[in-house]
């Protein structure tokens, strides 16, 4: 899996989810338990994995609905 997104935002993630999910696209976010390590602190981001087949469609997907801005380049 590829990282598309990182972000300490939880409305956000919430949002890509419901994208990815809406569209098909089989997603992961990684590093979602972390909070327990941090003290809940919202330090450390979390990051929206998506398969590396469907990696430019899903770039589309958030340009498209406006948050291209957050989407990961490399």
């Amino acid at each position: 899996m590829i990282e598309l997104v990182r972000t300490n935002d939880a409305v956000l993630i919430s949002f890509i989810e419901a994208l990815l999910r809406d569209a098909g696209i089989v997603h992961f976010v990684a590093d979602q338990n972390m909070s327990v390590a941090e003290g809940s602190l919202g330090i450390l981001a979390r990051r929206v994995m998506v398969d590396e087949g469907r990696l430019e469609e899903a770039r589309a997907l958030l340009s498209d609905a406006g948050v291209a801005d957050e989407i990961r380049n490399g």
